[in-house]
């Protein structure tokens, strides 16, 4: 007797999903009988907060480019969801949410757990129902599946616990509504630009004398296209965080990041081109691109809606960036002048020497560069590396080096904290043996603590970094330059994350001293399973962008005094790299 839930599994194994991320519940009792009995085709992984099961959706339909499917019972459970959807929604990545319901004949009476669900989430999702009865299921299961993927966003079931019972014979299926007519197949079609805007963006491009690429995480697939383009641009190439991996850092037309976490030179250059190539990226913060009117743009982006979001480009081109960069590469000449290229490799060599003096510093207490680098410079080629959101975000970004082959992930536009043990752990799920690393903060690692014990239990070869400064220091940071105001409520009760590693049966490593560093990583890199390491770090190293602001400069003059530890911070801002920082934007 097939019931609702049999069909849902059913249709997700037809999808090609061979992994769910969730909690059970009893709202979902009869859905995880269905998973029960197909245990050899689709994999259950057990979570500890359904938050991080969202997460761990998002994450891996990222690594994958497949559907990442998660799972919660009725009312808190799915409500607990959301935050890890809003990062799907936001990062654009195909994700489908079940969810159950109280029982059908008791929604809307004020009964236990009587949460409308699918209300909660209208905003979102892009396709949302409740699911009525098995007849219906047939149905929207497939066409949830379909608009996730084909919209690249959220889709959201939401399953009444006695509807997930109900046998396909119990149904009452309506005369238009014929047993196997839903393909369970996602069709996609080729997305490329029209030729007179690819001659609009090769003309505009050729007669630009200074050629600035960005490149985002829609560029990731488009590695040897880039290349090309770059050096028939002779462009230097800025790279969003989310499109960390789309160049290896090392690469001669990588200037690095760009904005609060970025690099001096690739803001130097954003200030010096006079034309702006946008590949793949709707990095969100304007003040960081070249002034309107300064130079002309050109962006490719497989969705027209996001063209034109960031910055007013002239010629816009909508399809996949590996096959447009392409057909755009066909068009352009290769410029002979290499002197806009050759002046940002000068100050990305002026800005690796600055950043070594800060990752090799010998001072107590431990400086954050110092541990950030050398565990950076110990990643294997294969590597996956995530990051969560604060100044571990920073840390990464700036001090590890991506090699090519590497991957790199990251709550992007959403930019939550909580996310990184959550994506570490999915990439660990998506690529089984492939060795996982993550840097992470204090303030988010202890949202998800938990997780690490889901490390253990599926016993994922994952190294976690943990900057303890036990202090939200980026948001100290933020309270002091955007607004001037002294840092406040940002102070964080110690915890001991190396103890509490053990206490979940993986491995954990404390370091508090520059000379400890390299003994204490080699230990745990050599290691299989789940390490923690745990790095105590100097609290009052800055945390700014590479050329600050004259506003940002005259708040935090005006916060500092007040602000708790105020003359560790003055004597670390008196050092490099910060005083160039300080000094680049005066």
């Amino acid at each position: 007797m097939t019931t609702a839930a049999d069909l849902l599994v059913d249709t997700l194994i037809e999808w090609q999903v061979d992994v769910v991320f969730g909690l059970p519940g009893d709202g979902i009792n009869g859905i995880m009988e269905a998973l029960r009995t197909r245990q050899d085709r689709i994999r259950f992984i057990q979570v500890r907060h359904e938050q991080s099961a969202a997460f761990m959706a998002c994450a891996y339909a990222k690594w994958t480019g497949r559907l990442g499917v998660c799972l919660a019972t009725s009312g808190p459970g799915g409500a607990n969801l959301l935050t890890g959807l809003y990062d799907a929604k936001l990062d654009q990545a195909p994700v489908l949410a079940i969810t159950g319901m109280q029982f059908h004949d008791l929604i809307e009476t004020f009964t236990q757990q009587d949460v409308d669900l699918t209300r909660v989430f209208n905003d979102v999702a892009v396709f949302n129902a409740q699911v009525n009865d098995a007849a219906h299921m047939e149905n929207l299961a497939s066409l949830a599946c379909r608009s996730a993927l084909s919209q690249r966003g959220v889709a959201h079931l939401s399953i009444a616990n006695d509807v997930q019972e109900q046998s396909l014979g119990e149904a009452e299926r309506s005369k238009r509504n014929a047993p196997g007519h839903v393909p369970n197949r996602w069709f996609e079609g080729r997305r490329l630009p029209t030729e007179s805007d690819l001659d609009k963006a090769a003309s505009l491009l050729n007669k630009a004398s200074r050629v600035m690429i960005l490149a985002g995480r829609g560029a990731l697939g488009a590695r040897a296209e880039l290349e090309e383009t770059a050096d028939l641009l002779a462009a230097p190439v800025a790279k969003a965080l989310l499109g960390k991996a789309a160049l290896p850092d090392d690469h001669p037309h990588s200037t690095g990041g760009i904005g609060m976490l970025g690099t001096l030179p690739s803001q130097e250059a954003m200030e010096r081109c006079d034309a702006l190539l946008i590949v793949g990226s709707t990095f969100p913060y304007i003040e960081y691109y070249p002034k309107p009117g300064q130079a002309r743009g050109v962006q490719i982006d497989r969705d027209g809606q996001r063209i034109g979001l960031r910055y007013p480009v002239e010629a816009g081109l909508v399809g996949e960036a590996a096959e447009t960069l392409r057909l755009l590469n066909d068009r352009l000449a290769r410029k002979s002048d290499r002197g806009f290229l050759e002046e940002a490799q000068a100050g990305m060599a002026r800005w690796r020497e600055m950043m070594a003096t800060s990752e090799t510093k010998a001072d107590v207490p431990l400086k954050p560069q110092v541990v950030a680098r050398a565990f950076g410079l110990r990643l294997p080629d294969d590597a996956v590396l995530v990051t969560d959101s604060g100044q571990n975000t920073e840390l990464a970004a700036r001090h590890v080096d991506l090699r090519d082959g590497q991957a790199f992930g990251v709550s992007g536009a959403l930019a939550s904290m909580a996310c990184g043990l959550p994506y570490a752990i999915a990439a660990g799920i998506a690529f089984p043996g492939r060795p996982i690393f993550a840097i992470v903060g204090d303030g988010g690692l202890a949202m998800q603590l938990g997780e690490f014990s889901t490390a253990v239990r599926y016993r994922l070869p994952l190294k976690v970094l943990v900057i303890k400064n036990n202090m939200l220091n980026q948001i100290a940071w933020e309270q002091m330059m955007f607004l001037g105001n002294p840092q406040f409520g940002c102070e964080l009760q110690p915890i001991d994350f190396a103890m509490a590693a053990e206490a979940m049966g993986g491995i954990g490593h404390a370091v508090t001293r520059p000379e400890q560093v390299d003994d204490v990583l080699d230990r745990a890199f050599a290691t299989e399973g789940p390490v923690l390491i745990e790095a105590t770090v100097d609290a009052a190293e800055p945390m700014m962008p590479p050329k600050m602001p004259p506003d940002y400069a005259e708040n935090f003059r005006k916060a500092l005094p007040q602000t708790p530890g105020h003359e560790q911070i003055e004597a670390a801002i008196a050092e490099e790299p910060a005083k160039t920082m300080i000094e680049a934007g005066q």
